[in-house]
Order: C-alpha cells, then structure tokens, then sequence
C-alpha cells in the first residue's frame, strides 16, 4: 500500500488560525509543480522560456536584430506614392490653365490675328501650344501609368515608355528651351523698350493676367515639372540638333512672313539693318543651344542632388 505523503510546511511558515484548512489532495492526482505563487487547484502553469544554452557564440546585438531588411517596405513608403496624387493633379492644372489662355487669347479680336500667318506667326503662341501640347502628353503618361498599373501586359508596357520617351523629348528639346527662351528675351526687351516688344496699345486688347500667363508662368511650370519629375534627355548631338533645326525653321518662317507681307513679327525688327538683324538671328539660336545645355544640366543637378540625400537618409539605417 503506498502511504500518501503530505506536503511538509516549511519551519518559518506558520498558519494563521483564522485560514481554513486546505483540502486535501485527492489520491492518484499528480503533484502541481508551483513557481511562484500558487494558483487554482489542479492548475499547472507553463513553463517559462528556458534560456538558450550557452555555445560560446556571442549573440547579435540589439540593434542589429532591429535591422529593417531590404525587402520590407519603410516608413515612409506610404508618403512617398501620396506624393504622387499632387503632381498629377498639379499637371491637370497647369493644362487646364494653358487651355484657358488659349481659349482667351484667340477669342481676342486683333489686327495681327487677321494678317497672313494668324496667331502662328508669334513665337509666344507657338511656347503656348508646345506647352499646351507637353502637359497634355505628361497627364496622358500618367492615365496609361495608373492603367496600366498591375496588368502584366507586355503591350501596354511598350506603349507607356513610347509616351514617357515622348515626354521627356519634348521637355528637353521644345518646352524647357522655348519657353525659358520666351520669358527671358520678352523680359528684358520689355525693360529696355517696351515698345520694340510689347506696344501699349496691345493694353486695349490684352489683360494683365493674360499677359502674364503668356510670358512669366511659363517659367515657374516648366521648373515645378521637371523638379517633381525625372526626364531622360536624348543625346546631346541629336538634341542640339533638334533645336537647331527649330530655331532655323522659325526664322525662315519669320523671313517668309516679311516677304509676303512687307512687315515685320516684331517692331523692333524694323528699327535694326539687315547685319543687325542676321547677328540677332544667329545669337538666337546660340541662346537656344545655350538654354537645352542648361536644362540638361539642371535637371541632372536636381535628381543627382535627392538622390545622394535619399542615400545619406538610408546610410544611419544600415549602420
């Protein structure tokens, strides 16, 4: 027969003579392993982790198991595609306002628009429609991207980088080159005479705001464009080629306009002899070759200059 044992009370622990006593165990139920406190009858409480053994091998710090790896998305992933809702937003307003310019421009009823060449004649409407026409090419690249987003269409794929190949050709070799070109020179014969470049009398027919619209946002859209977006320039012979031959081709056609009508584009053309008027010709397309070198160069400095700080902002998280 085997004697039932009962648990022996520890010589430092004594009872209290109000606590009942505790039942007693019943036979044949295995002894409760208790660490610690004790809890319910019959409750047997896991065990805890045990520790590894130790091998010898130093374990890794903490800071390195925390290590995010390269795989997992960061933090700040989420922000960075909410940061491409506004710049598509941003090019559906610029186009909007272009199309407004228009629209107000040729509803204006001016002499200049009833001659031979119409409004095609001035190079500040030529700037309107290449920009017109280059931010409604940018947010039908961005419609084809979010269509094209997760379909797995080779085809698709194909045509989206011809729209993004277009794109970038037309920033690099007409939007950014005009219409720095168009702004600058405006400018600064404005300042000089305002007269040889912008008549008063144009005041009875163009507004304030639209004259701005035409000659100074150009400026500040095309740099918000390319800051927000990276462009592949084309190599630099064939773009220096490519706006050569516009530069050479507006010319002509400004040429072609005198000789039919006996005028000039632009009054201050009327002021100057004709070796004037060839050195003006040649250094125009210098400026232009001068502006798609600029370009080239400032849009490299932008994505060179975030790209180093988005390496410096990973560098403490590798370390």
């Amino acid at each position: 027969m085997t004697k039932e044992l009962t648990p022996r009370r520890p010589p430092h622990s004594r009872r209290c003579p109000h606590t009942p006593p505790r039942p007693a165990r019943p036979r044949g139920c295995p002894r409760a392993r208790v660490r610690g406190r004790a809890g319910p009858a019959g409750h047997v409480p896991p065990e805890p982790p045990s520790a590894p053994p130790a091998t010898g091998v130093p374990t890794a710090p903490a800071r390195a198991l925390r290590r995010p790896s390269s795989s997992s998305p960061s933090p700040s992933a989420p922000f960075a595609n909410m940061a491409l809702v506004p710049c598509q937003v941003l090019r559906v307003a610029i186009l909007l306002s272009y199309c407004s310019i228009l629209c107000n421009y040729k509803a204006i009823e001016m002499p200049s628009h009833q001659t031979y060449g119409g409004s095609w004649k001035f190079l500040t409407f030529i700037d309107l429609v290449i920009q017109a026409v280059f931010f409604g090419i940018c947010v039908l690249t961005d419609l084809s991207s979010l269509l094209t987003r997760g379909s797995g269409s080779q085809e698709q794929e194909r045509q989206l980088k011809k729209l993004i190949s277009l794109r970038d050709w037309m920033l690099a070799v007409l939007a950014f080159p005009v219409g720095i070109f168009v702004v600058a020179v405006f400018w600064i014969i404005y300042a000089y005479d305002r007269e040889m470049i912008y008549p008063k009398l144009l005041d009875n027919f163009i507004p304030g705001w639209l004259n701005h619209g035409m000659h100074t946002t150009v400026l500040p859209f095309i740099l918000i464009e390319m800051r927000t977006s990276h462009h592949a320039y084309p190599s630099r012979s064939s773009g220096l080629a490519a706006i050569c031959t516009f530069s050479v081709g507006y010319i002509l056609w400004v040429c072609w306009v005198h000789h039919v009508t006996g005028m000039w584009v632009y009054p201050f053309l009327e002021h100057i002899g004709p070796g004037a008027r060839i050195l003006f010709f040649g250094s125009t397309t210098i400026l232009m070759n001068f502006l798609y070198l600029l370009g080239e160069v400032l849009n490299s400095y932008i994505w060179d200059t975030q790209r180093s700080m988005e390496e410096e902002k990973e560098k403490p998280k590798l370390e």
